[in-house]
């Protein structure tokens, strides 16, 4: 039961494999005393859990998270339990897994998978859905970020978005919610962008092709004063933590790339008040360091790489040889990687809050 762990005082460690019998984590760094309503947790992994529709993968898992360690065993009127500042451990069985869909894999390269990349690491590998590498392992991330905003001041708000996916986005000068993201299935809070999307995607699905896209992230109430100057700005913490996503291959803050083509008469943000500037093109981060305008940010993922067509790729002694990938698989990443995205998010602000608030009180 192999693990990973992210953060440095606030901690998640995640352990378990996509198609053994569950997943699990231990979070440590959470204070005594914080009241965390459980069934938020829940709420989180139900947006991230497979088999909701066209637009997702049969694979049908409750993702129930059974919490093992780290509370109070007395819930308060609001079905709240108070945490002990001991590590919170938790698990997510898995009900629903075919391993068999992978038996004609276990000695052949997915093209664009990281089963010859785990082979040359380790000299081995799980060919059952991916093993470690597979997106399951997310659901774990899902439980902590959930654990993490209930540390988070409850003026701050984490929204991530569907920007753009399939090739279709979101115009430039549309006006819409962003908190209305999970009223659609495809997460993208513009209704028309989201039918446009949702059709594209669909098409795609029919033909045994994936889609890639865009995920925007907005972060309210982030004061001034959180990351630092040089190693740990905070833009840097954040691409870190979603560059550590499945599929994520690229992260900009604020008006990123597109900045580069701009003047700094264009893009420096005026000061019109005390953490207050005119515009954001710096996406609420100047010098490593948060402004209090809103966290704004884009991660881009590529499209899956399991797809119902014939491909060209080798067995591992190398022979060619001609692939098609069966079983139940999503045809975009990016209506579940919504919670993933403010996960991570959450993973990271909770780090730095708890730097902040004990420097402050040094």
């Amino acid at each position: 039961m192999a693990g990973n762990t992210f953060g440095e005082i606030f901690r998640l460690t995640t352990f378990g494999e996509s198609h053994g019998s569950a997943m699990g984590g231990v979070v440590d760094g959470m204070p005594a005393g914080i009241w965390v309503d459980t069934a938020r947790v829940q709420e989180a992994l139900d947006r991230r859990k497979p088999g909701q529709g066209a637009l997702t993968t049969a694979r049908k898992e409750s993702d129930t998270v059974e919490f093992l360690s780290g509370f109070h065993p007395q819930a308060d009127a609001q079905g709240r339990r108070q945490t002990l500042g001991t590590p919170i451990g938790f698990v997510i069985r898995n009900t629903d897994a075919h391993s068999k869909d992978y038996d004609a894999l276990a000695n052949t390269y997915r093209p664009s998978h990281a089963d010859y990349t785990y082979e040359a690491k380790y000299g081995l590998r799980d060919h059952r859905g991916g093993g470690r590498s597979s997106a399951r392992e997310t659901v774990c991330r899902v439980v902590g970020g959930a654990l993490a905003q209930a540390l988070l001041p409850a003026d701050l708000h984490i929204h991530a978005f569907v920007q753009r996916m399939a090739g279709v986005g979101i115009p430039e000068a549309a006006q819409f919610d962003v908190a209305k993201a999970f009223l659609h299935p495809t997460g993208c809070p513009h209704p028309e962008t989201a039918e446009k999307m949702e059709a594209a995607l669909l098409a795609l699905k029919d033909a045994g092709d994936t889609a890639g896209g865009v995920i925007r992230c907005h972060v309210a109430g982030v004061p001034a004063g959180w990351g630092e100057p040089v190693f740990d700005k905070l833009h840097a913490r954040l691409g870190y933590a979603l560059l550590g996503i499945n599929a994520a291959k690229g992260v900009e803050f604020g008006s990123g790339f597109a900045g580069s083509d701009s003047t700094g008469s264009q893009q420096n943000d005026a000061f019109t008040g005390v953490g207050q500037t005119a515009t954001n093109h710096s996406g609420g981060i100047q010098g490593g360091i948060s402004n209090g305008m809103p966290l704004e940010f884009s991660v881009a993922f590529k499209p899956i790489a399991s797809i119902r067509q014939a491909q060209q790729t080798v067995t591992r002694e190398g022979d060619s040889t001609t692939l098609e990938i069966t079983g139940r698989h999503d045809p975009a990443v990016l209506p579940r990687a919504l919670p993933i995205v403010e996960a991570m998010t959450a993973l990271v602000l909770a780090d730095f809050y708890l730097a902040q608030r004990h420097q402050l009180n040094a």
